[in-house]
């Protein structure tokens, strides 16, 4: 049986995407505030900040906000980087997830030191 892994099968594939990425380089300070948007092209949230890994010096998350009104009340959630393709027509990060399944993923708001390990693993899930 072969089941679905999430940091590979939750990355836009091509013919999920209507235009191609160019470029292979951007500033960590562009991609704060930058949309993030489902398969749908419905904007779901955008990047709050980005999570470095010291020892490899890769970005590791993307931090989402999403939820609330105008900032408040919103949650800031850390998406493995591979999970994110960048539309250059949409300007912004495509992703495939839906509004349920990010909606109960852990949140930074939960405690970041602590919570790597409940990120991968909510994340290595398969996707139903």
């Amino acid at each position: 049986m072969n089941i679905p892994n999430p940091r590979q099968d939750a990355r836009p594939t091509t013919a999920d995407l209507t235009a191609p990425t160019t470029g292979h380089l951007i500033a960590g300070g562009k991609v704060a505030g930058t949309s993030v948007y489902d398969l749908a092209g419905q904007a779901i949230g955008s990047i709050e900040d980005v999570m470095l890994d010291k020892g490899t010096g890769r970005v590791a998350y993307a931090v989402l906000s999403f939820g609330g009104f105008l900032g408040i009340g919103s949650k800031h959630f850390p998406l493995p980087w591979e999970m994110l393709r960048y539309d250059t027509a949409l300007g912004g990060y495509v992703v495939k997830i839906d509004r349920e399944r990010l909606a109960k993923a852990p949140t930074v708001e939960q405690g970041w030191p602590d919570r790597r390990r409940a990120v991968d693993d909510y994340w290595a899930t398969p996707i139903v």
